[in-house]
Parts: C-alpha cells; structure tokens; sequence
C-alpha cells in the first residue's frame, strides 16, 4: 500500500469539510485499498470505526489499518450484521464515526445496503461520500472488480460534502446514496 501510494501522485478533491461531530463515511469495496489515506489527509486525529467482515480475511484489514488510526467494528449483513449495527450506534453516540462499505462483503458490485443509511438515520448523521480513482490500475475479475493502482500514474481522492439523508425513505435514502457514490467511481 504504502509503496503504491509513494509511487503515484495525488490529486485531492475535497467537496467540504469533514465534520466535528460523528459522521457516516462510505466508500466502494473495490476501491478500499487506498481509502485508509484520506483519513490521514483529511483530518488525523478523527476517530473512525470501520465495519470489517468478522471472517479470516476481516482480522488482515483490522491489522493493516491499525497503523492508519482506523478502529474496527467486526461483524457484517451476513454475519453478525445486527451486533454490528448495534455496535456502530454506540460509537456514534460515543462521538465517534462509521465507516462501512455498502456494498460489502459480497456485493452486488456498488449496491447499497441497509446498515449504512439505517445508521445515518437513527442517528441523524451526516454521509460522507469517498472515492480513490487512479490513473493506472488492475481491476481483478472478483465481485467487486477491486482496483489496485498501478506505480507511476495519478490517484484522484475525492471526499462529498457531508449531507443528509433525513426524511427519506429507506428505498429514497439507498438510491441518493447510491447515486452520489456512483459519480466518481472507478
């Protein structure tokens, strides 16, 4: 990771600040990769807890990202989704934020799932929408066609402003997420 960081350029698009208090942040399974450097950038010192697969491969991600700053929330909508979400409030009512892959652990590719917009509305949160797009990449042939960045080219880091999803329906809420994470992936 680092070394591909290293190797490429960075563009950084922030649409808005991140905000002081707890935030949803969500950002496509395929482009996880590279996701952990925005929080670096971004703000430093913001305490997110990512949700990871409880699986083998969940506990690799959980040590990866330690160095990040990055907390863990373990479980997933196919395993131990409702700890999971009850987990994720508690943080947030801590004063802590989520982050969560909508379309994880296994897809569809860019669907969106329940647990994010059920967290932002419960807790009356904002979204924050990030993408990692490069220049130079391999795409895998896996559900999520996961990118990995090719050395010597350009990674675009985007970050919406934080916004709402009050008043919708669960249906409206998934679909303007969806929309807006669609806008500048890969």
């Amino acid at each position: 990771m680092w070394f591909l960081y290293l190797t490429n350029k960075k563009v950084w698009r922030f649409e808005g600040e991140l905000p002081e208090t707890p935030f949803v942040v969500l950002f496509w399974h395929g482009e996880l990769l590279m996701a952990p450097f925005i929080f670096r950038k971004a703000r430093p010192k913001t305490t997110v807890n990512v949700m990871i697969s409880d699986h083998f491969d969940g506990e690799i991600i959980t040590r990866i990202i330690a160095p990040f700053g990055l907390k863990t929330i373990r479980g997933s909508s196919r395993k131990g989704g409702a700890k999971a979400l009850i987990a994720a409030l508690k943080k947030v009512k801590a004063g802590e934020s989520v982050g969560i892959t909508p379309d994880g652990p296994k897809g569809p590719r860019h669907s969106v799932g329940d647990g994010a917009v059920v967290i932002a509305q419960k807790a009356d949160i904002p979204v924050v929408i990030l993408n990692c797009r490069p220049s130079k990449y391999r795409q895998a042939k896996s559900w999520d066609r996961f990118v990995v960045p090719r050395p010597f080219g350009t990674i675009e880091y985007r970050m919406s402003a934080p916004f709402s999803l009050k008043g919708l329906t669960l249906e409206e809420a998934r679909e303007t997420v969806r929309q807006r994470m669609l806008e500048h992936a890969v």
